[in-house]
């Protein structure tokens, strides 16, 4: 049934055959757990319901996802909804629909409200949450023991200390540092606000140049990374090689989400989570990711679209999504239903952090462009002649320019 309707500018009505095109990112870690089974299974139990439309599914890394959308765009073939990182500069570009254009108004209502107004621009919500999640610092029980470590740590001094007895204890990674190309805005930003920083000030204005964000990396380098504290070559270590590095024992403690309480169990790894030690105490806030789900508007589907979103957010179908990943729901009533169910108690301590959780500047237009340049250099400033000031200032520098040129 791969017929398209005929027509531009077509809403895709009732009674039109048609295919829509997803394009997701895998959140398993292997091909036994990819997503594509999940966005498959959802595919046809959507499809036995209505049988006049088609959904053809394609799943890619998160390190080649964005990428493949926007060639996509770029070739004018954009497929109809995308589940990818960042909205905002398609939103900007006017190809999106806006959520109260899809979904029906008891759908829209239950995504959490701070989750919603993040996938605003200009007041109008573009971007729907897919999944959220928040990081706090994991710790290999046995390796803490192994090291003489009673407690994790709450401050830099600590977390040095802890990592140094590791070392002495032969853990091959004390800390997992990962600032590859796969998602090194999450680790950057655990430690921006560690450190007092972040990426933007209270009212929205870049800081990444920050003297709080220079020292930050400044430390990083000197007091970890030079001392042979974490993993070899962080900045070419992808997210995954470091949690999987923690369920092969090799890694003492790291940042991670909920998804690494799952593989960590599956390897039958004891481990702990704590608050992210902050430079002298607790950090006072956390990373806060959400994923977004968009529907473009090139092919003109916005009706089987929107029937299609409707279905994908029903409270059965997030929780699943979010069970079967250690993930956080984006609606209110799959969070009141996780909360409630004694299963999960492992994923209240991140619910619990949600609220209060600092998330990325997504509803910037700038947002997507920063992201690339950061990908493709902050893995630099923790080299040996990594040179924070240099590299965070001309991050800096372009995403004002970047921002600049948006409005």
């Amino acid at each position: 049934m791969a017929l398209t309707l005929s027509g531009c500018g077509s809403d895709g009505s009732v009674g039109d055959d048609v295919t829509i095109k997803l394009v997701a990112a895998d959140y398993g870690d292997s091909a036994a757990n990819s997503s594509k089974k999940y966005w498959n299974e959802l595919a046809r139990e959507f499809e036995a319901k209505h049988d006049e439309v088609e959904v053809d599914v394609e799943v890619y890394s998160w390190n080649d996802v964005d990428r493949k959308v926007a060639e996509m765009v770029k070739r004018g073939d954009a497929p109809d909804i995308a589940q990818i990182g960042a909205y905002a500069d398609y939103a900007a570009q006017g190809k999106l629909y806006s959520a109260d254009q899809l979904l029906s108004i008891p759908t829209q209502a239950d995504f959490l409200p701070g989750l919603s107004k993040a996938g605003e621009l200009h007041r109008v919500q573009y971007g729907l949450p897919f999944v959220s999640s928040t990081r706090v610092l994991f710790y290999n029980k046995k390796l803490f023991a192994k090291a003489g470590i009673t407690a994790p740590p709450k401050t830099w001094s600590q977390l040095q200390q802890d990592a140094q007895a590791l070392k002495r204890a032969g853990v091959k990674s004390p800390y997992g540092l990962p600032l590859g190309k796969e998602e090194p805005q999450a680790e950057t930003l655990n430690w921006m606000l560690s450190g007092g920083g972040g990426y933007t000030d209270n009212i929205g204005n870049y800081t990444i140049g920050s003297p709080e964000n220079i020292s930050t990396f400044e430390w990083l380098r000197d007091e970890m990374v030079g001392k042979a504290l974490t993993n070899a070559d962080p900045g070419r270590t992808n997210r995954q090689e470091v949690f999987n590095g923690f369920t092969r024992g090799e890694v003492g403690m790291l940042n991670g989400h909920p998804t690494l309480m799952q593989q960590a169990q599956a390897k039958n790894v004891k481990y702990g989570m704590a608050p992210l030690p902050g430079k002298n105490g607790e950090s006072e806030a956390t990373t806060g990711v959400a994923d977004w789900m968009m529907a473009f508007k090139q092919k003109g589907h916005r009706e089987p679209v929107g029937k299609f979103l409707d279905f994908a957010y029903s409270q059965d179908n997030v929780l699943k999504f979010a069970d079967r990943y250690d993930l956080l729901p984006v609606t209110t009533s799959a969070s009141e239903a996780m909360r409630a169910d004694r299963k999960n108690k492992d994923l209240w301590e991140f619910l619990d952090q949600l609220p209060t959780a600092e998330f990325y500047p997504v509803s910037k237009r700038s947002w997507g462009p920063v992201v690339k340049r950061l990908k493709g250099s902050i893995g630099t400033v923790v080299e040996p002649n990594g040179n924070p000031s240099s590299v965070l200032g001309a991050l800096q520098r372009d995403a004002d320019t970047t921002e600049n040129a948006s409005e």
